[in-house]
């Protein structure tokens, strides 16, 4: 799994003008899930992300953890984010796992990542074309993958 965090201090996810989710202070995660990817993997993740001390103190220091913070976060199903650029200029999307067993690996991260944050996670929708707006606190961006673990 590859997961780009941001944190935020607003973020939204509209599909076909409605807007699903949204939310202020947090984290908008978009998430790519390949074919390899198991339970072990979401789990790890979820774990990482809930407690990145990546949120500002009362010092000003990035010292608390989503779940010290209090925020929310958003999940967006990101199959671009296992692109391959080495050969040419089209991307080739052959590590991201298709649908059959990318939905329910995505229904399971965002289950874990409630279970782990103690509330509800927004999200967007498999597959959906969505407009994802967000006002990136910091910037803080951080890109984490499964397989590298570090």
């Amino acid at each position: 799994m590859r997961a780009i965090i941001q944190r935020v201090s607003k973020a939204s996810v509209t599909v076909d003008g409605e807007v699903i989710s949204k939310i202020d202070n947090g984290l908008l995660i978009l998430l790519g899930i390949e074919e390899a990817d198991e339970q072990e993997d979401l789990e790890w993740l979820s774990r990482k992300i809930v407690n990145l001390r990546i949120f500002n103190d009362s010092e000003g220091v990035m010292n608390q953890s989503l779940v010290e913070n209090g925020g929310n976060a958003i999940v967006v199903s990101q199959f671009t984010l296992h692109a391959s650029t080495k050969k040419g200029n089209r991307p080739s999307y052959i590590k991201a796992a298709k649908p059959t067993v990318a939905i329910p690996l995505y229904e399971r991260f965002v289950a874990q990542m409630e279970q782990d944050l103690g509330q509800k996670v927004g999200t967007g929708i498999f597959g959906a074309d969505m407009k994802v707006e967000l006002v990136n606190d910091g910037p803080v961006t951080i890109a984490i993958d499964t397989k590298n673990r570090e």
